[in-house]
């Protein structure tokens, strides 16, 4: 049987791995937000010259931004090469090596879209690209979770409390902050859909409030942090998000000027966009959560259930009742 035990030194490299992924998230938002996509009309080299040969710390400006994200792309790449192989070494399971082997392949992918977005120059495949980013940011940290302690050992509910309204909204708030994001990429990369990007965001606001009530509720600490965690983000990118806006279009009751590439505005674009990310990853980590949580109690009693008609299988009477035959008694 293969072992599902907890292995500390895997978890922390899967948790390395996805914290790792944020530095090329990071300075990849700061690249959109400040226009520096195009810095560079080539790929995978930077102005003709390899990627270590190019005089980084000289440059300045877009591609100062530029390649700092594409030296952030090999780090994260390195990195999970490393968590891949470290699948292979010391965990037996077969889904959990594909998983290492899954979170490489999307590092790749998210690598030759990035490169494709340059040599096509293309919008399109730019918002397709901070999209893949959310996605494997998320995949990144649901892998840690699978090989956190908890997950292995998920704690019981309560006697008679029922997950109830949680399993709606955990599936139903991260498919709104999927379509928030998604509305997001419209907004930075072509300017379109701000008024439904505005619009879903409290739609976004008012799943993820009621998600905190009904989580807090189960009185269960394993579902009320990322809750709370998720109420706390949705509050910051809340205020960022209204900051940002104030910061692109000015705001005239107060006779403030927009000024674009500003400190100011490219911060705030690139924290909205960050927090935006962790919250798809904070929803689908408390969806994995409820669910683990409802297969644990499902998949018990079933075991019992399947293991009584073997316990209580009649027993044949005459057998019990019959004297031994002992050796040579019949000849």
């Amino acid at each position: 049987m293969r072992s599902a035990r907890y292995r500390p030194l895997l978890f922390g490299l899967a948790v390395v791995t996805a914290a790792t992924a944020l530095l090329p998230i990071v300075v990849g938002a700061l690249v959109t937000s400040h226009k520096a996509g195009m810095a560079f009309a080539d790929w995978p080299t930077s102005d003709g010259q390899g990627m270590f040969a190019y005089p980084w710390l000289k440059s300045a400006g877009d591609k100062f931004i530029e390649h700092g994200h594409r030296l952030a792309g090999i780090i994260i790449g390195c990195v999970s090469i490393v968590f891949a192989a470290a699948c292979f070494a010391l965990e037996p399971r077969r889904w959990v090596r594909w998983c290492g082997v899954c979170v490489l392949l999307a590092v790749i992918a998210q690598g030759l879209l990035g490169g494709g977005r340059v040599l096509a120059d293309a919008r399109l495949l730019a918002m397709l690209h901070g999209a893949l980013a959310a996605a494997v940011f998320t995949f990144m940290s649901s892998v840690a979770l699978f090989l956190s302690r908890s997950w292995n050992q998920p704690p019981k509910l309560e006697a008679g409390r029922r997950l109830g309204a949680l399993n709606v909204l955990a599936v139903v708030t991260p498919a709104v902050l999927l379509l928030q994001y998604s509305l997001g990429g419209f907004v930075r990369h072509l300017g379109t859909a701000i008024y439904e990007h505005v619009g879903t965001a409290f739609l976004a606001l008012t799943c993820i409030v009621a998600t905190v009530i009904v989580a807090h509720r189960t009185h269960c600490g394993w579902l009320r942090r990322p809750a709370w965690l998720l109420g706390v983000a949705v509050v910051a990118q809340m205020l960022l998000g209204a900051a940002g806006w104030v910061a692109k279009f000015g705001f005239a009751p107060w006779g403030y000027v927009a000024v674009e590439r500003s400190p100011v505005q490219v911060a705030l674009l690139t924290s909205h966009t960050v927090v935006g990310m962790l919250l798809v990853m904070l929803s689908v980590n408390l969806l994995l959560r409820v669910a683990r949580i409802e297969w644990s109690r499902r998949t018990v009693p079933l075991a019992i259930e399947r293991a009584i008609p073997a316990i209580a299988a009649p027993v044949n009477a005459s057998a019990i009742l019959a004297p031994p035959v002992l050796e040579g008694s019949m000849r």
